[in-house]
């Protein structure tokens, strides 16, 4: 019973070491217009309502002048669909889940751009997609959405 028992309490004892502490990271709403607010870590979300759309178009741009590379995931809907992210300088990762949003059948996306080395597409199900942004390097980012279309907006720099 106690060669049982030892294993069981040690076992309790780690399990909070392997889990992710949600309490530590900071969870944010993200704004309908840019705040110039650049996080390196944390969980983000939209708020928004469950609206069917489609992931129309990815596009890229750089800004010399400023620094920062712009990602604009376009919907087609005129709101943004609900998005729940997490983003992880350390890991040089971006995660997006995207609800209620197919994948266009015409979609392309840019591939080797100046801070995203490969941007990787996870259809869940028929309704949900999940987004897998591999960074080149540790990034900041500041994140918002924009409507009239629904755009998500991501600017990256060093």
């Amino acid at each position: 019973m106690k060669i049982i028992l030892i294993p069981f309490i040690l076992f309790q004892l780690f399990i909070p070491v392997f889990g992710q502490d949600l309490l530590k990271e900071r969870i944010r709403k993200l704004s309908n217009n840019k705040t110039s607010i650049y996080v390196e870590k944390g969980i983000f979300h939209n708020g928004g309502v469950k609206l069917q759309s489609t992931l129309k178009s990815l596009r890229q741009s750089y800004n010399p002048k400023q620094g920062f590379e712009r990602i604009v995931i376009d919907f087609t809907t005129n709101e943004v669909p609900k998005i729940y992210g997490h983003i992880s300088s350390d890991e040089k990762k971006m995660y997006l889940d995207i609800f209620e949003t197919n994948l266009a059948k015409d979609f392309s996306s840019p591939s080797n751009t100046r801070f995203v080395e490969k941007i990787n597409f996870f259809p869940i199900e028929s309704n949900h997609l999940s987004l897998d942004l591999k960074l080149k390097n540790k990034v900041i980012a500041d994140i918002f959405t924009l409507e009239n279309p629904g755009r998500l907006v991501i600017d990256f720099k060093n």
